[in-house]
């Protein structure tokens, strides 16, 4: 296919790709990657600076830098955009086609349509996630399974508004190159999908919508900002009509959550607690700083921790101080049709965490499955009833400090085998279907995605180089994890149907992420390389 001069696409071109394609929408690829790449490498190098301070001892806190941005009472974002307005129940997942038809039908009120976590990278996924989002706005999109079973879209008065999940800054699209180099996979998904879809979305009434991933400054949004101005310019496109909420999934954008409105403001949508990601990125940060900052095993760890509570309470009390929403976690349990005890458990521990953030004051909150709109969207009618949001409650009554959101160690909950155990075999069955091509997936009853994989792979790499000793006294070695590993293998064989050569690759990978000594920032990006 011709490109513009510069452009080159190394990817297959398979049917319906030059819808994608375009000649103007690469075009709109290289203007952003000429102007933007420069500072995206700048603001990456910085986070490497930034980890190297915190494990030479220094500890976050509130930038001073910053201080009259926080204390300006009079800023205000955004109001929100129209379909943005009542946002109490939003469901996640992947741009596969059922997935995009189902997600649009569930009765939600938002769908985030997930380029990043809930979905990998392989090429296909990238582009036919694009030409699906375009065929449903353009209402030319339907499904039939190999069993004959068939899905359309309801009408677009029922169908939840779209909000799309570019990549992280931190990865790159290896298919398409600006002069000769690799362009950020945040900055190909976000501009294919302007290009496409903002008109169409325009003229339904809404408008380009965004979840911005994995931020860890308000330098880092004020990147977006400026990409965000420049796209609207590009395209005669009113500066404005862009909204964007930015996931607070890193513990130092939890320090810089104000900020991170103040630069997005004219284009902000709010703020969201993405609760696994945080889990993470506190692992990851502090890993080497001893055990004021191990965190016990994966499934103890509550948001009533101390910790978790200050982040989500200054979240919201952030949000509503501006004007901005605040939108809760992720519900990530799968129901099961075939064991009615094991759904009443677990929708009991859905609603109560439901009922939990709709009384802190969150305007509306995640779901992973179709099945828990119903009981996410009752909880929050009962506190909402007919306003379509609760930003008018501040809460005041919130103070936090830095202390406050590194309060680790208090966090109840051990190390035990089984929590090792767990954290070994979800990651290597998440990992092969990763590089099978699918992001999310129903592992145990719960719907695990790049998140929670990481989650599993950092406690083990923070265990193995903290000296940690299980509740029965056996202390964690590489020598452990590797039997453990190996037993956890055979059972996946057993009773899972992951192809056997997936899974040697996904256990590899797995070693390589949690028992190097060389921590990788991401697993997804040795992953990215295994990847075609």
């Amino acid at each position: 296919m011709s490109a513009p001069t510069g452009v080159e696409i190394t990817g297959p071109m398979n049917d319906r790709y030059d819808e994608i394609l375009t000649d103007d929408a690469l075009a709109l690829i290289a203007d952003l990657h000429r102007r933007f790449e420069p500072r995206r490498q700048e603001l990456l190098a910085a986070r490497k600076r930034r980890q190297e301070e915190i494990a030479a001892g220094a500890d976050l806190d509130f930038l001073p830098e910053t201080k009259a941005v926080r204390e300006d009472p009079d800023w205000r974002v955004a109001p929100p955009a129209p379909g943005l307005v009542d946002r109490r129940v939003e469901i996640t997942g992947p741009t596969d086609r059922k997935m995009t038809i189902n997600a649009l039908n569930s009765g939600a009120k938002v769908w985030l349509a997930d380029f990043e976590d809930a979905n990998t990278p392989l090429w296909e996924n990238m582009i036919e996630g694009q030409l699906n989002l375009r065929d449903a706005l353009d209402r030319t999109i339907d499904f039939t399974t190999p069993e004959g079973k068939s899905y359309a879209l309801k009408d677009d008065a029922e169908l939840a508004t779209i909000v799309v999940r570019p990549r992280g800054w931190h990865l790159d699209e290896k298919h398409i190159l600006v002069d000769g180099q690799r362009t950020s996979g945040g900055i190909v998904d976000f501009a294919l999908y302007f290009f496409h879809c903002a008109r169409r979305q325009l003229a339904k009434g809404k408008g380009p919508y965004f979840y911005l991933p994995k931020m860890q400054s308000h330098l880092e949004a004020r990147l977006w900002n400026d990409i965000f101005v420049r796209a609207q310019e590009s395209l005669g496109i009113e500066r404005g009509t862009i909204r964007a909420t930015v996931l607070i999934e890193t513990i130092p954008a939890a320090f810089e959550m104000e900020e991170i409105l103040y630069e997005l403001r004219e284009h902000s949508a709010g703020l969201n607690a993405g609760r696994w990601d945080y889990l993470f990125s506190i692992i990851k940060t502090h890993r080497t700083r001893g055990r004021q900052f191990l965190m016990p095993e994966r499934n103890a760890v509550t948001m009533t921790a101390p910790f978790m509570r200050a982040y989500t309470e200054l979240l919201v009390k952030t949000c509503h101080k501006r004007g901005a929403h605040a939108i809760g976690g992720m519900a990530a349990f799968i129901p099961s049709r075939r064991d009615p005890e094991v759904n009443k458990v677990a929708l009991a521990k859905v609603r109560d965490d439901k009922t939990r953030e709709a009384g802190d004051g969150f305007d509306g909150s995640w779901v992973a499955h179709p099945d828990l709109v119903p009981v996410a969207m009752e909880v929050f009618d009962g506190v909402l009833g007919d306003r379509p949001n609760q930003i008018d409650r501040q809460r005041d009554d919130v103070s936090v400090t830095a202390a406050d959101l590194l309060d680790v160690s208090t966090a109840e909950g051990g190390v035990t085998e089984g929590g090792l155990r767990n954290n070994i075999n979800v990651a290597i069955q998440y990992l092969a279907a990763w590089l099978g091509g699918s992001g999310a997936v129903a592992i145990h009853n719960l719907m695990e995605d790049a998140a929670t994989a990481e989650i599993s792979r950092s406690q083990i790499w923070q265990w193995l180089h903290n000296d940690v000793t299980l509740d029965d006294g056996t202390r964690v070695t590489a020598e452990l994890v590797e039997r453990l590993i190996g037993e956890e293998l055979a059972t996946i064989r057993e009773t899972t149907s992951l192809d056997a050569d997936l899974l040697d690759r996904a256990t590899s990978l797995f070693k390589e992420v949690a028992l190097a000594d060389d921590y990788v920032d991401f697993l997804t990006l040795p992953a990215y390389e295994r990847m075609p």
